[in-house]
């Protein structure tokens, strides 16, 4: 009887816990890639060394290394972010390696253009030296140093690839008008698209657009495969003057595909392209995707579209994040903000809202530009809330 008894209470006893115990709090749907962004998301400076500016180059470059162990930044102490290093930081100890010095810059807004080459054996950058402008790439581990080449300036290629696209200065091309690639394995520089080309393609277009102006290819962009590019179109106003906003007019949207060398598409608009991970659609601002086989354009609903937004996506294609200010959107008035959205549409969330009115005093301002890191579980963004422009990094749960 008593053992009857004491099974009876612990049966009881069972049934009281029970549902404590199988009533835990409610797990995400596996099928909403936001969850993860909406709680419990940590925000915090790339690196612990303090008086400095810290800057992210673009939203169309990941600023961590394939591999996920280090982070490429500029680091500068001039008030305006002109002049710096660039450094990297391995993530797992903080120790930082500077691969140059006194690097000199057009702006804090893209800082030098560093970018992760070859797997994340090389990094690459811009800089002029004595008025001269050069693209330069070193080895990370030999720190053996490479002029890729002279009178030009980098656009961004992929972490992953061996591949980099040069222009000439937008202001003062010279006769660096096409498109250029640099391949890191063999060192040789290609003219894949001739501004001939582009004049014959689109001549009508650019005679409305520029009004006859001597144009050149600007700021080419490699898709994830690396087998499309797309690019600007710039009218330089000549001179050495490139410090200004009116040193070149730049418009359009060109997009190429360098294995069938054929043009396959083109808009009048740039506003701020990113590529989708197909290497076919290109995000722009508004959330609109546009198909450079189709030509068709689609809007993705119901995300914010916050002025100013630098949108891109996830390497998966789940996600868009995208900067902007964030006072419409949760955030206080005036404040940026780095949000996080469904590719699909309907769901988004503000992880992070911040002034942004002070740092870098660059003629042309710095920006949050937010960008994924290659496995999605992080992102990098600038912050200019102080004296200093820092890099920050919020990495979810």
């Amino acid at each position: 009887m008593i053992i009857a008894k004491n099974l009876m209470c612990l049966i009881v006893l069972l049934a009281a816990v029970t549902p404590i115990l199988a009533d835990p709090p409610p797990s995400p749907p596996a099928d909403d890639p936001v969850a993860p962004w909406t709680r419990g998301v940590r925000v915090a400076p790339v690196s612990a060394v303090e008086g400095r500016h810290t800057i992210h180059t673009y939203y169309l470059a990941n600023p961590e290394s394939p591999d996920g162990k280090r982070v490429v930044f500029f680091a500068s102490r001039h008030p305006a972010g002109y002049v710096g290093d660039i450094v990297v930081l391995d993530r797992a100890s903080g120790r930082e390696t500077v691969l140059a010095e006194n690097v000199h810059t057009e702006d804090a807004h893209r800082a030098a253009c560093q970018q992760w080459l070859s797997g994340g054996r090389r990094v690459a950058w811009h800089e002029v030296v004595d008025g001269r402008w050069r693209v330069v790439a070193v080895d990370v581990e030999s720190k053996a140093r490479t002029i890729v080449a002279q009178d030009r300036q980098v656009g961004f290629g992929q972490a992953g690839g061996d591949l980099l696209p040069l222009y000439g200065c937008h202001w003062n091309p010279g006769p660096h008008r096409h498109l250029e690639i640099w391949d890191a394995r063999t060192g040789r520089i290609s003219r894949p698209v001739e501004i001939e080309r582009v004049e014959a393609k689109y001549g009508e277009w650019l005679e409305k657009a520029f009004g006859g102006k001597r144009t050149s290819i600007f700021f080419p962009v490699l898709s994830p495969d690396s087998r499309r590019v797309f690019f600007k179109m710039a009218a330089g106003k000549g001179g050495d003057k490139y410090m200004a906003k009116d040193a070149s007019q730049r418009l359009g949207l060109v997009c190429y595909d360098l294995e069938r060398s054929a043009f396959v598409w083109q808009h009048v608009k740039w506003g701020h392209p990113a590529w989708h991970p197909d290497s076919r659609r290109i995000l722009e601002v508004g959330n609109i995707l546009y198909d450079t086989d189709t030509g068709r354009a689609t809007r993705i609903p119901d995300l914010p579209t916050p002025k100013g937004s630098h949108p891109s996506m996830s390497g998966d294609g789940q996600l868009i994040v995208t900067d902007g200010l964030s006072g419409p959107y949760g955030g206080k008035e005036k404040e940026w903000g780095v949000f996080v959205g469904d590719a699909r549409g309907g769901k988004w969330t503000l992880i992070h809202s911040f002034d942004q009115s002070r740092g870098a005093r660059s003629w042309r301002r710095n920006d949050p530009h937010p960008a994924f890191s290659a496995d999605g579980t992080r992102i990098y963004f600038n912050v200019s809330d102080g004296p200093f422009t820092r890099l920050m990094v919020a990495e979810r749960r």
